[in-house]
This record gives C-alpha cells, structure tokens and sequence, in this order.
C-alpha cells in the first residue's frame, strides 16, 4: 500500500523522530511503499495564504504551492501522523498542513449549498497518530476527554475518508522517557501497523 508518514516535530532527535521511524522500518519492512514528509525538514509554512483562503469556495481551490503534498495526501491508503500534543493541540506546524492541504477539491468538495461536504479521500483505509503528550494519561483521558483524538477522528477523517479506519497511540509524560516505556511504546506502534495488512 502507499503510505505517508506525516512528521511534525522542530528537533531532529526528538521521541516524535523515533516513533516515526520505527513506523516507517514497520511499514517498509511489510512491503509497503512509504513516504516521509518531514514538516520541519522541508521548511513547511503553514500558514493559509490570501489566494488560497480567496479560492477556498471559487470554481478552484488555488493549491498551486501545494501540489506535491495534495498528491500525496490523494495516493494514501495509509496516513501515520507523528506529532507532539501540545497545549492539548495539534501544533501549530501540523494544524497548518492540515488547514492547507485538506482543503476544497483535495480532502473534501463543498456542497452547492453549503450543506453537508462530499469526501475525497477515498483510497484513504487506516490513518494512525502517534503523539507524545507531557502530561499523565489520565489529565488527557478524564480530564480533557480526548480533545486531539476527536479532532482528528470526528473532525477531520469522518469528514473526508469516512472508511478509513482511525487509531490513536498516544506516549504519556513524554518529559520522563525511561528507555522501557519506549521500547514498549515502539512495540505497540509496530503491532498497530502490523495489523493494516
């Protein structure tokens, strides 16, 4: 399958870089095609310009500047998105790919009536994200009930790959990292994968 791996992280030797390799060794290991699109890497700007916020609901969404990461998004049958939560948020990197590559006539086509939108994003099967959060399981689970997992889930994938499958894999206290947990958590990414076929 095509798989793109999303990686949102400023540090090049940060947990966030491990996970999303051990995601891509996963996946590459069982055959699939992987592409990493490091955000940081490529100097990302995330920021929604003036012609493609003007275009958002004209005849043609302006996504001139985005066209390799609009292709990529559309050849995906599996997503991995590898990011920090924080301020239990995606960060602001991230959240701006989001807002500009899942846009009109890429994600998702407007309704003539503002209505309900029409997804896209129908090779789309498994999306997975994989987060580090700072803080216990417990603040993000009972606490906040979840806020980046609905997002994503609800928000974003129900919207435009409404049969991709959606998981969440998320590291807590992140600040703390005893070589243990990570080796665990890293298992836990590669059964994950495993388990798209």
């Amino acid at each position: 399958m095509n798989c793109l791996v999303v990686l949102s992280h400023p540090l090049p030797e940060s947990l966030n870089r491990h996970f999303a390799d051990t995601a891509i060794a996963e996946l590459s290991r069982a055959g699939h095609k992987v592409e990493l699109l490091d955000l940081y890497r490529i100097d990302f700007d995330p920021r929604l310009t003036p012609a493609e916020r003007g275009s958002y609901y004209g005849e043609r969404f302006d996504a001139a500047a985005l066209e390799a990461h609009a292709q990529a998004l559309r050849e995906a049958e599996v997503l991995v998105l590898v990011f920090p939560t924080w301020w239990f948020g995606l960060p602001a990197m991230l959240k701006g790919w989001v807002d500009r590559v899942f846009a009109p006539g890429i994600a998702f086509d407007h309704a003539n009536d503002f209505g309900p939108i029409t997804p896209l994003l129908g090779k789309l099967r498994h999306v997975v994200a994989i987060t580090t959060l700072g803080s216990p399981w417990w603040i993000d689970r009972l606490i906040m009930h979840r806020p980046v997992r609905r997002i994503l889930k609800w928000g974003v994938f129900k919207a435009c790959a409404p049969k991709a499958r959606f998981a969440m894999l998320s590291f807590y206290a992140a600040e703390k990292p005893q070589p243990k947990r990570v080796m665990r958590f890293a298992d836990e990414i590669r059964r994950r994968l495993r388990d798209i076929g």
